[in-house]
């Protein structure tokens, strides 16, 4: 499908940034400002059939300056989250993404339980994922390897690296996993040195960075949109803006991956419908009140699952009432017509 568009005088580019109905695509012959085809617009049945950042594309270009995006080619993969106060409506983080760094920052914004949010939607998409925890410079070694033992007792088979974005400490052992060719998505709160990040394995001043709001001790949005910047070893990076929630939509296989010790439990819980709360021959609780299972990493699969759960039943019931509304408008034209 990709040959026959690039032969039929389509040129091939990549979506580097968007800004709403407006993208920025990198072609062969430079950065060019696109829109979407009316029909593209016309028939989309959501979010996802409209250009992301990473998306390859094809497009016809005019005048070497605009361009209309025609075709999104298949995505090898694509990591989305709930939207923030929309039922079972989902936003695209990006596409075409090989790695996600998770990056907290160890002096106010290290939070297990969402990074078990993030490590859900990467392990839902196929994306590896990487832990990056920044500020070092900020607390102790001896605080440091507490954070890293933490990490360690509840997530396995992560890598987990902290650095300084002052002292660059870490910073060898970061772009030992940085491959060439590969696109890496950044996700994390506001303020933890994203955009510092991107800076200083940049080499350029490409991001404005923020300081930390002293009532809120929360960071200030300074990324806006998501942006595409290439690096010089030829990966690719993604920076997105500051996420303070993380909705993991439909993600059964992401949980079942995130949580594989509570699942790997579940299958010898005496009632195949377990829901691991009150039930006799639960495995789960049994681990749990023996102490073989962690107790924060039950509650929060507890409060996932049940937000997941949440999820699919209001888009089970966005389907029905958009199968309701196509059956009213079809028996409509019917009538129509007899008259």
């Amino acid at each position: 499908m990709e040959q026959i568009f690039i032969s039929e005088g389509f040129e091939r580019g990549r979506v580097i940034a968007e800004h709403k109905e407006l993208y920025i695509v990198r072609t062969e012959i430079g950065e060019i400002e696109a829109e979407v085809t009316g029909n593209m617009r016309f028939t989309a049945q959501g979010r996802e059939d409209f250009p992301a950042v990473g998306d390859w594309v094809a497009l016809k270009i005019y005048s070497n300056s605009f361009g209309i995006i025609h075709k999104i080619f298949p995505r090898s993969s694509c990591i989305k989250r709930e939207s923030t106060g929309k039922q079972s409506d989902v936003q695209i983080i990006g596409a075409n993404i090989d790695y996600a760094l998770l990056v907290q920052a160890v002096d106010r914004d290290f939070n297990l339980n969402r990074l078990e949010r993030y490590l859900i939607i990467c392990n839902e998409s196929k994306v590896s994922p990487i832990i990056v925890m920044t500020k070092t410079d900020t607390i102790s070694d001896i605080s440091v390897e507490e954070i890293r033992q933490r990490i360690c007792d509840r997530i396995t088979g992560v890598p987990v690296v902290f650095i300084s974005n002052e002292t660059r400490k870490g910073y060898p052992e970061l772009l030992t996993l940085i491959k060439e060719g590969k696109t890496y998505c950044l996700l994390g709160s506001s303020g933890v040195g994203k955009s510092t990040l991107i800076n200083n394995l940049t080499g350029r001043e490409l991001m404005k960075t923020g300081e930390i709001g002293s009532q809120t001790n929360k960071g200030r949005h300074t990324t806006t949109h998501r942006e595409l910047f290439f690096l010089e070893n030829g990966a690719v990076l993604i920076d997105n803006p500051g996420m303070r929630e993380v909705g993991i939509a439909n993600s059964s296989a992401g949980m079942e991956t995130t949580f594989d010790t509570i699942y790997h439990l579940a299958r010898g819980c005496r009632y195949t419908d377990c829901t691991h709360t009150n039930e006799s021959g639960c495995k789960v609780l049994n681990a749990l009140s023996k102490g073989d299972l962690n107790v924060e990493l039950y509650n929060n699969y507890m409060k996932m699952e049940k937000e997941r759960s949440f999820f699919e039943l209001s888009e089970l019931e966005k389907r029905k009432r958009d199968r309701s509304f196509g059956m009213m408008l079809k028996n409509y034209k019917k009538e129509h017509r007899k008259k």
